[in-house]
């Protein structure tokens, strides 16, 4: 996604790993962690997926009678006609609910992450382009973008003449600009996935674990939650999935249809947007900035740091504060979008330029919470430490953008430093001793370093 010819948002479909978010399963509970109050589930991946306590969603006890009432042999109901079930306490225990064997259906509210397998919800919603469909529930929630008292009234009669018994939803922000017959037939598309998925159950139950419904392709699912007045233009270059997305968009947005376009040219279409030079800049670990100064970006297994540095440009000017906000605010800028496209989650530590001026250090804050505000990501934006740190939580979902393309050295072992000549020398002459000495060897080659070569001869 580009934002005036600049690369702000890079998503990547690996296909053959599925377990997307927002696919729902049938798994077996394969583990009861009471330690941690939470469970391992197989749902096909090759590790197990990991389910807390407070993720089972208040109406767990309903969805466990749904899926019940779904094996081979049973009666099966539907959710309009239940009777629901007494709430998940909070303070509970995983145990009461879960027992190793069972079948539960799922959610994948995190995609396998590096060591990690799938975080899972029971807490099951369909998420649609104005609407996310919430099952065993009746209310009607809206989002927190919706202000005007007139358009939340209007939203909430179109939810309430149309939602079945015994359903809620979370009417989007995209509805503010939808018409009454498309938020309609938005509820009634995620009611027919949802019965769709109960019918997946009585199908599956002997083979679990199974997929009852997949999410729709990354393509589709990001205009769904992106789409707005903002886009000028979608570019596709492979003609299926432009008339797929074609397709999509004239049934959510008819009107926007005329903005996706075929892209023919022979040169390819990354490199006729200026694109793959943009990408490849994601594997540096250095970010230049206007007049001199960068960033450093670097991923440790506990959190991303970012060092941001002023370069050559203090030694010209006079006025430090000055330069350190300039600076500070350019790379402000840079960082939030780096974020976002190097899909950078968990804890970012940022030690920007001191500022001794309590004023700066505050609207240094308020502007990185404006540039973190277009973020899709669950975010957290503290202000500075006294120490001139700025600590940024960022929730991910899918794995980090660039985190596949590095191998680690097998010699250093990623510390990107090797071992000084000066040790080298001692090691070199107790080995040649060893091989002369105790194993009697006449002749001896030794094939080193320029650096060592020069250290050894001098």
């Amino acid at each position: 996604m580009c934002e005036d010819k600049v690369l702000v948002e890079l998503n990547k479909e690996q296909c053959q790993t599925g377990f997307a978010v927002g696919d729902i399963y049938l798994g077996k509970v394969r583990k009861i962690m009471p330690g941690l109050n939470a469970a391992f589930v197989n749902i096909g991946h090759e590790k197990d997926a990991f389910i807390h306590y407070l993720d089972l969603g208040p109406q767990f006890p309903s969805l466990q009678k749904l899926v019940a009432s779904q094996q081979p042999g049973k009666r099966g109901f539907r959710v309009e006609s239940m009777k629901l079930e007494p709430p998940v306490e909070k303070t509970g225990k995983i145990g009461e609910y879960l027992q190793v064997g069972q079948q539960i259906m799922v959610q994948v509210a995190k995609e396998a992450i590096s060591t990690k397998g799938p975080r899972l919800t029971a807490d099951i919603s369909l998420a649609g382009r104005n609407v996310v469909l919430v099952p065993f529930t009746s209310k009607v929630f809206l989002s927190q973008k919706i202000r005007s008292a007139d358009e939340k009234k209007r939203l909430k009669r179109i939810a309430a003449a149309v939602l079945p018994k015994n359903f809620g939803v979370i009417i989007r922000t995209a509805a503010m600009e939808a018409k009454d017959e498309d938020i309609e037939h938005d509820i009634q598309t995620q009611i027919d996935r949802w019965r769709k998925t109960c019918a997946a159950i009585k199908k599956n139950a002997a083979s679990a674990p199974a997929q009852l419904m997949s999410e729709m392709n990354r393509a589709n699912t990001i205009i769904r939650d992106s789409l707005n007045g903002s886009f000028s233009q979608i570019a596709v270059d492979d003609e299926a999935m432009y008339n797929e997305i074609r397709g999509y968009i004239r049934q959510i947005e008819p009107e926007k249809e005329k903005i996706v376009k075929l892209y023919k040219g022979n040169v390819p279409i990354f490199d006729n947007f200026d694109i793959s030079k943009q990408i490849k800049s994601l594997f540096a670990k250095y970010v230049s900035l206007k007049r001199g100064a960068y960033l450093i970006i670097e991923h440790t297994e506990a959190m991303n740091v970012i060092d941001v540095n002023s370069g050559n440009r203090t030694k010209a000017e006079d006025n430090q504060e000055q330069t350190a906000m300039d600076v500070n605010l350019a790379a402000a800028k840079e960082i939030a979008r780096q974020l976002r496209l190097r899909d950078l989650g968990g804890i970012v530590i940022i030690d920007f330029i001191d500022l001794h001026k309590a004023q700066n250090r505050q609207a240094l804050y308020d502007e990185m919470v404006r540039l973190m505000a277009t973020d899709k990501a669950k975010h957290t934006v503290l202000p500075l430490t006294k120490f001139g740190l700025m600590q940024i939580t960022r929730q991910r979902v899918r794995p980090v953008a660039v985190e596949s393309v590095s191998d680690v050295c097998p010699t250093c072992n990623g510390t990107g430093k090797i071992e000084p000549t000066v040790v080298l020398d001692k090691k070199i002459e107790n080995q040649i001793s060893f091989l002369t000495q105790d194993r009697g060897h006449k002749y001896i080659k030794l094939v080193v370093s320029p650096y060592v070569a020069s250290f050894l001869k001098k």
